[in-house]
């Protein structure tokens, strides 16, 4: 029993994991001939930090998010696919990718990397990926780099 994937989301930062995630997506995307939709959601939470919030931190943090998936966007058509999007959002990554980009574009796949927190971490705040795994709507991939398997 196959399973065929139409509409693949993958989350991307600048970490090593979305990186190998986003690989992963490529040739997921290009065997089932599916559409691959590139998301990345700016964490609203570490804004919290700032005394005095300024506009100008969430532009440029929506430039460097959009700097980021037209270039993932241009390797995915350079790989061979034709229909690749990408969504830049704001808020809490952990619900906006399971509860409501999932849902609202109808994915059948999540890709994501696994995060690299340490157990401590873990248990305080939880990682993206195991909130992601827990409220998808869908099947979830987590990709993992090979330096946490050695």
């Amino acid at each position: 029993m196959g399973t065929n994937y139409q509409k693949i989301m993958v989350a991307v930062d600048w970490s090593k994991e979305a990186e190998l995630a986003f690989r992963k997506a490529l040739g997921i995307a290009d065997r089932n001939q599916a559409s691959l939709l590139l998301v990345h959601v700016i964490d609203t939470r570490t804004f919290a930090i700032v005394e005095a919030y300024d506009q100008a931190i969430a532009d440029r943090a929506d430039q460097y998010a959009l700097d980021l998936l037209e270039k993932y966007r241009q390797q995915a058509l350079d790989s061979g696919l034709s229909d690749v999007s990408f969504l830049v959002e704001f808020g809490s990554p952990k619900l906006m990718i399971p509860k409501e980009i999932a849902r609202k574009h109808n994915i059948d796949l999540i890709i994501c990397g696994a995060t690299g927190l340490n157990a401590v971490e873990r248990f305080l705040i939880g990682s993206v990926s195991e909130h992601i795994s827990r409220h998808a709507p869908c099947d979830v991939l987590v990709v993992r780099s090979e330096k946490e398997f050695t």
